[in-house]
């Protein structure tokens, strides 16, 4: 019954200290113990410490919690020290225990059996049981007390596990605070980031727009006729602003993406419609390089969308396209498929290897981003499109190798509707 109910209290009992309590509680009394201790080893020290005590002398109560047994030194550091019981049937009859008969006279016991606390090949500490009457221990005692001692470990294993996961939680939640402090910082710098570039964006284009209006100025010749090299050079400098306004442009569009802070402009119009002017509007197609116009030769469904923002993907993948293809075609192809438009954009170019490809749709990434780089941008494009394609309920998607080309395919629906709006179009993945 003694041994259930200490079954009973290791599974219930949240705190080690209570069933090693109870434990002495219930089998001292059963086995004639006066008084008995609980000593734990203390981490990872040669020390043990007492963990619980059960009537013990009053007058001993308030030094209880600072005793210390150092293990291999008396009974209790034996056994925990040799990983076996230490029997004593007699403290006064056995010589080699001179010191302790002092204390066994002080504190009123005679006989004691320490019994190890051990599970597998780690040793916990002890349990020692003084009685006050010399004698020998029976067998039945002996069992009882060994069970006792492998219940007490068992729950002192339990407190050590229990211990354990404590600390690596309070580990984690800490790691965890941390964690959502510096997700906060890096939210908070992309904040300042996409700030700063929206000013300066906006700075830099009040300025271009103004060179932009004195070339234009000049062209007209309003400030006197112009020679014919100087046709050329104001024509290279507008060529030039206009390049960098497009570049000015795409990153306060990515800006405003990103905050959620861009709105559709939805009309009606014929889905071939973005893209003819896409392939009318993109410049700098190799002279080499051949333009393939693909469009349904009969009607089609009228399209609800952004218009503008449609011809833009377009333009930004036609761009694109040209870069990497010195030599060869490239195709710009409109199919309506399932209620969506589906356009695509072919080359015979370099082509993407596919270790890659999952590069060239983040900001301000290129496969070759060395300051020696075949190969010019920023890197701005592809994300811009794929965004501007989320924005409006689509997607983009490549297929590609190494030396084959490329073909970007975007799916646009016919109807536009806000609810469709990609996820990651008004804040970037944590």
């Amino acid at each position: 019954m003694a041994v259930r109910e200490i079954v009973h209290a290791f599974l219930t009992a949240d705190q080690p200290e209570e069933v090693f309590r109870f434990a002495l509680e219930r089998v001292s009394p059963v086995v004639g113990a006066t008084f008995a201790s609980v000593y734990l080893v203390d981490g990872a020290s040669e020390l043990m410490r007492l963990a619980a005590a059960y009537n013990w002398p009053h007058q001993y109560e308030p030094w209880l919690g600072e005793m210390r047994v150092r293990l291999g030194f008396g009974p209790s550091g034996e056994a925990a020290s040799e990983r076996r019981a230490i029997e004593i049937p007699d403290v006064f009859a056995d010589p080699s225990l001179e010191d302790w008969q002092e204390v066994a006279a002080e504190l009123g016991f005679r006989a004691l059996i320490a019994l190890p606390l051990q599970t597998g090949n780690r040793v916990l500490g002890a349990v020692t049981f003084y009685f006050a009457d010399a004698g020998g221990f029976s067998a039945e005692r002996r069992a009882l007390l060994k069970i006792v001692a492998a219940q007490m470990a068992a729950t002192a294993e339990k407190a050590a596990l229990i211990d354990d996961l404590r600390r690596t939680n309070a580990a984690l939640t800490e790691s965890k605070a941390e964690l959502e402090q510096q997700y906060l910082a890096v939210l908070e710098a992309r904040r300042v980031k996409d700030e700063f570039l929206t000013n300066v964006t906006h700075e830099l284009r009040t300025p271009l727009t103004a060179v932009m209006g004195y070339i234009a100025l000049l062209q007209e010749e309003f400030s006197g006729p112009l020679t014919v090299p100087q046709r050329a050079d104001l024509a290279l400098a507008r060529d030039a602003s206009e390049r960098l306004l497009g570049l000015i442009d795409n990153l306060l569009e990515m800006t405003t993406l990103k905050r959620g802070a861009l709105g559709v402009q939805v009309d009606t119009f014929d889905p071939r419609d973005p893209l003819r002017e896409a392939a009318a509007s993109t410049r700098a197609r190799p002279v080499s390089t051949e333009l393939l116009l693909e469009e349904p030769a009969g009607p089609v469904p009228f399209m609800r969308s952004d218009r503008r923002k449609i011809t833009k993907i377009l333009a930004g993948l036609l761009s694109n396209a040209y870069k990497f293809t010195s030599d060869g075609a490239v195709t710009l192809s409109l199919e309506i498929e399932h209620g969506r438009a589906v356009y695509r954009v072919q080359d015979t170019g370099i082509g993407v290897p596919p270790t890659s490809q999952h590069l060239i749709f983040e900001e301000f990434r290129q496969l070759d981003g060395s300051l020696t780089r075949r190969y010019g941008g920023t890197g701005l494009g592809l994300a811009l499109s794929r965004r501007l394609a989320r924005l409006l309920g689509g997607d983009i998607e490549l297929v590609s190798s190494a030396g084959e080309g490329a073909s970007f395919t975007v799916e646009i629906p016919l109807e536009y509707q806000a609810s469709e709006v990609h996820a990651d179009v008004a804040a970037p993945p944590p």
